[in-house]
């Protein structure tokens, strides 16, 4: 069966719903019988020999070597694309109008909304109301914009043409741990940290705040800057210098620790302390990530430091207009996961309106089909 390019679609003609769509779910349906199909699938079919050719606007016949080679189709979707066929699944191109379940998958943005495919269950079609993925597809030399990721499944094509599945998903940490904070604890700021030198045990017992100088002699709290930054806002501690001057106010104490974070790495210390700061706000203890080369790594649950469960989250901070590399995102994946941990990118604008709604939480983990 023949068929002619038109534009960005395939015209096959009578006959053609019942040998495609409805038996295998390709295309979309017109009048007469006909199917109008998107030129990926109108390569798969070529490549399976169920289409002879198909017809440039000139006329002339393209095989599927030559369709392939043609900028009517890319050969990262079309390999995609056989992968998701060969594992049993019918998809549709998401174009709007293709179909109502890709309209509805898509919220009817598909043209704009960065999807390429829309993948029902196995056993479901384009006639079914149900979808199993929702797909953008990558090159692993092409950047891609973290805002074009969540509820989507990214699917990254190596130089070698392996595939690689990755799920991505928005979320809202959440966790249960908590602790009634003191007020006013002298605190002296050094170079880069706040040392406590007689807190309460509960900052570290049962809030996970800092770390102790010596198991063995005294409770003195070594304090990161995100962490005396936070308790320092919040009048939990009260902040000098490291020649012993206290500061008027605790207001103050805090601004001379966010000034010194700034100091020591810039803008990204206030993405980061706004991170830092919604994750205890969303009842989970966040601690340095350095050692699995993230910002921070997240305990949901924490009764108390002697009876510590694995923490559950790996957390770097992001910029909300960056782009990954999907070399990167790989291999930020494939840590977390080899770790025991989920990938998670908080992903921060340059607004911060005190509501929580400039951060925006990113899941990314591998995913099989």
């Amino acid at each position: 069966m023949d068929a002619t390019l038109s534009g960005d679609v395939v015209r096959v003609g009578a006959n053609a719903r019942e040998r495609y769509y409805d038996s295998r779910g390709y295309g979309r349906p017109l009048d007469g019988g006909a199917l109008a199909l998107a030129p990926v699938e109108a390569a798969h079919l070529l490549y399976r020999g169920d289409l002879n050719s198909v017809r440039d606007e000139a006329g002339a016949a393209m095989d599927f070597r030559t369709f392939l080679a043609s900028a009517a189709v890319s050969e990262t979707d079309f390999l995609v694309y056989k992968d998701l066929r060969d594992r049993g699944f019918y998809l549709s191109p998401a174009r709007e109008g293709w179909t109502d379940v890709v309209d509805a998958a898509t919220d009817g943005t598909a043209a704009s909304g960065g999807l390429d495919f829309v993948v029902y269950p196995r056993g479901s079609g384009p006639w079914d109301d149900a979808v199993a993925h929702r797909v953008r597809v990558a090159s692993e030399r092409e950047p891609v914009a973290a805002s074009a990721l969540g509820d989507v499944t990214l699917a990254v094509v190596d130089e070698e043409s392996e595939i690689t599945y990755l799920g991505t998903e928005h979320l809202a940490p959440e966790g249960s741990s908590r602790v009634d904070l003191p007020t006013g604890v002298p605190g002296a700021l050094l170079s880069d940290r706040v040392f406590l030198w007689d807190p309460p045990a509960r900052l570290y017992e049962s809030g996970f705040f800092g770390q102790r100088l010596d198991d063995q002699r005294g409770e003195t709290l070594q304090l990161s800057l995100l962490e005396a930054a936070h308790l320092a806002r919040r009048g939990a501690i009260a902040v000098e210098d490291g020649g012993g001057e206290r500061a008027d106010d605790s207001s103050a104490g805090a601004d001379a620790v966010v000034d010194r974070g700034r100091a020591v790495e810039g803008d990204r210390f206030d993405r980061r302390l706004r991170v830092y700061e919604r994750l205890r706000e969303a009842g989970l203890v966040p601690k340095t990530g350095f050692k699995f080369g993230a910002d921070f790594r997240t305990y949901a649950h924490v009764e108390s430091v002697d009876d510590l469960g694995h923490s559950e989250l790996l957390v770097r901070v992001l910029d909300a207009g960056h782009e990954f590399s999907p070399r990167d995102l790989a291999l930020d994946v494939r840590l977390a996961h080899g770790v025991r941990k989920e990938m998670v990118f908080a992903l921060v604008d340059g607004v911060d309106d005190g509501a929580g709604d400039a951060i925006e939480w990113l899941s990314v983990g591998r995913l099989t089909p």
